[in-house]
């Protein structure tokens, strides 16, 4: 990790992550078969989960192609069999396009099977084209979200609830399952650049996801976002817990900083297609893939920011400059994104668990240390072995 100047060093150190998770919208080519596709993405959370990682989260999308799972559910719940320990999370489910206990029976069903592994991430609805082809004002859908979640919160919490909109009525609603065993189940509420997901993650006392983390107007309201959390969870009376806050960046790693950026260009100009689209737009610098994956790791794209592509010390000087600029958070989470072939891209994710997570929550300190007490006092115990051996031929052999 950077070290700081001399006269820095009585500035307190910032809360670094502990847990460590991928985002997985996903983001894949629609001119490959899906059925192959979402096998693989299956195959890529039971890797996480023998790799150490701590949280998975599957997105929800209707349209546009790319981003191909309508159920964040139904994918976790197939997950749930292919592993015994990672956190499966819906990331997000946008409530405006739900009735929210139909929602809430889901998520309980989904934490049941998993055996209290399900997290209910949420937030308003990312595609416009999603919302066109149901009908949902995007104008409106903040205020929808709000409504949904003040419902879902209470339910999930046991409470039997009535409850009336324009959009949605709940009467004398109660869970029938509700969470694996009683627990709490966590909620995480997407938040961007504009404040309303910080303020209602703060309003009801729940994680918050911050999923611009690596874009540059994100970037420049985490702290302001986080002021706004804090405000509004003092106003409840709930506690900020920067232990709950999760900051969203795409990663690729590999040895070398040059060969990361030569496996990107795979997949780079896929995500640039898909950008112009959906922007109906260009993207200046990005003609080829060489210049997409210099202008992603430079500028940054629109909505996907700037990557991290390079090596596990390029990730983890990104990870403390975030912790820095926020005064520290919870949960780092990789969005992970086709920018590899699949084998350089699970080799990605083996560095950042071999060798980034360690230096970040300092679990293999006690090794280091070890091999610099033995290197220290290597001259005291070679010369003890010399000895005994010494004294050993004087002895002829004998034993006392």
């Amino acid at each position: 990790m950077p070290q700081s100047h001399p006269q820095q060093q009585a500035r307190p150190q910032p809360y670094l992550p502990h847990r460590f998770g991928v985002f997985l919208a996903p983001y894949h080519h629609p001119d490959r078969d899906p059925a192959l596709q979402l096998r693989r993405d299956l195959d890529l959370v039971g890797d996480l989960d023998r790799l150490g990682y701590d949280e998975v989260w599957a997105g929800e999308h209707h349209s546009a192609g790319y981003e191909i799972i309508a159920s964040p559910e139904l994918f976790l719940a197939a997950a749930a069999e292919r592993t015994g320990r990672i956190m499966l999370g819906t990331g997000v489910n946008s409530l405006p396009y739900h009735q929210p206990l139909i929602l809430a029976d889901r998520i309980c069903q989904l934490d049941q099977q998993s055996r209290g592994r399900a997290m209910l991430g949420v937030g308003p609805g990312q595609l416009p084209s999603d919302a066109f082809m149901m009908g949902v004002d995007p104008g409106r859908s903040r205020e929808m979200m709000a409504d949904s979640l003040d419902a879902i919160v209470r339910l999930l919490r046991g409470e039997t609830v009535t409850a009336a909109t324009d959009w949605f009525a709940l009467e004398e609603a109660r869970l029938q399952l509700g969470p694996y065993r009683g627990r709490e189940l966590e909620i995480a509420v997407a938040s961007a650049v504009s404040p309303t997901g910080a303020v209602l993650a703060g309003r009801h006392g729940v994680g918050m996801l911050s999923l611009a983390a690596a874009d540059p107007a994100g970037y420049g309201a985490l702290g302001a976002n986080w002021a706004a959390h804090e405000r509004a969870c003092a106003e409840a009376g709930h506690p900020a817990e920067r232990s709950a806050w999760r900051l969203v960046t795409p990663v690729h790693l590999a040895e070398t900083r040059e060969q990361a950026l030569r496996e990107a260009e795979y997949g780079t100009p896929d995500l640039v297609e898909y950008i112009e689209k959906l922007g109906g737009t260009r993207l200046e610098g990005c003609a080829t893939p060489a210049g997409a994956v210099e202008r992603w790791t430079t500028e940054g794209l629109p909505t996907f920011g700037r990557a991290v592509i390079g090596t596990a010390e390029d990730a983890v000087e990104r990870i403390a400059q975030l912790a820095d600029r926020t005064g520290g958070f919870g949960t780092f989470l990789i969005l992970q994104l086709d920018l590899a072939e699949p084998a350089a891209a699970l080799r990605s994710l083996e560095l950042f668990a071999e060798r980034v997570v360690p230096r970040l929550t300092g679990h293999a300190d006690a090794r280091r240390a070890a091999l610099e007490w033995a290197g220290r006092n290597s001259g005291r115990f070679v010369e003890a072995v010399r000895k005994s051996t010494m004294e050993a031929i004087a002895r002829k052999g004998e034993v006392r």
